[in-house]
């Protein structure tokens, strides 16, 4: 089993304020991550990170075999499903759904000259019902609603066949049904084992899908603890990472949490 992210005493500094670091972490193929913290703590700073939206100020980092910096990062970028508020920001809001998912074969943000052919349209169209909006395919992107563009901005991550998928709040902006359906998709989908390994940023433990295998708890852009999920997301973590007392209870593979 082979390395897809390998991060040795990275840090992240913006003027004299370190917002992440210094940290190691290791995410290996088949794995399936969660990244936990409060806010402030670091967790999309370290998902752009490992993206190569940003590098970080000191240490090393290895994606997918690659060291950032010695590598051409737009070839890397095509190796790696991302979705995030920011990247949504440079979506065409009059672009057709379909292409906004389409696009991404090209990693590209609105539809030029390029061509595709039917194995692109077909590959768009069943990413588009497996996150439950086919339906949308001909609705202009800036119609939809946060949870609608939430979706398809999965659907577009995946279009690429990526080696490393990113999620930033997947379930964020959908109400509970949504977020129930929503996760149950990523559950099956993680289940096949061809599946990439996969990085999900969340607020909310509940918003965890089942099978998820390993845990990341930040607090103050440090590691708190890191490991197997169920070593990680404990009463004793919690309440260190939140600063009041945690008690959490998992079902079925499901956590929850409330104040003790």
């Amino acid at each position: 089993m082979s390395a897809i992210l390998q991060l040795e005493n990275i840090s992240v500094v913006r003027g004299d304020r370190v917002i992440l670091g210094p940290l190691d972490w290791q995410v290996m193929e088949g794995q399936r991550w969660v990244i936990l913290g409060p806010n402030g703590a670091g967790k999309t700073t370290l998902l752009q990170v490992c993206s190569s939206l940003i590098h970080p100020s000191s240490g090393q980092i290895k994606i997918l075999g690659q060291t950032l910096g010695k590598v051409d990062v737009f070839e890397l970028r095509t190796r790696i499903g991302l979705t995030s508020s920011k990247l949504v920001e440079q979506l065409p809001d009059d672009e057709l759904v379909m292409d906004v998912v389409l696009t991404a074969a090209y990693a590209m943000f609105g539809r030029w000259q390029e061509k595709y052919d039917l194995w692109d349209e077909s590959r768009a169209m069943a990413l588009l019902t497996a996150l439950g909006v086919r339906e949308l395919g001909n609705r202009v992107f800036g119609s939809l609603s946060d949870g609608e563009k939430k979706r398809v901005q999965i659907a577009r991550s995946l279009m690429a066949d990526p080696e490393l998928l990113l999620l930033d709040e997947p379930a964020s902006s959908l109400d509970l049904g949504g977020r129930e359906d929503l996760l149950q998709r990523i559950e099956n989908f993680a289940s096949d084992p061809l599946a990439p390994a996969t990085v999900i940023v969340t607020h909310l433990i509940e918003e965890i899908p089942v099978g998820t295998s390993h845990a990341l708890l930040l607090r103050e852009g440090k590691v708190l603890a890191q490991g197997v999920i169920d070593q990680v997301i404990t009463n004793e973590n919690l309440t260190n990472a939140y600063g009041l007392p945690i008690a959490v209870q998992s079902q079925n593979g499901r956590f929850f949490a409330r104040a003790n």
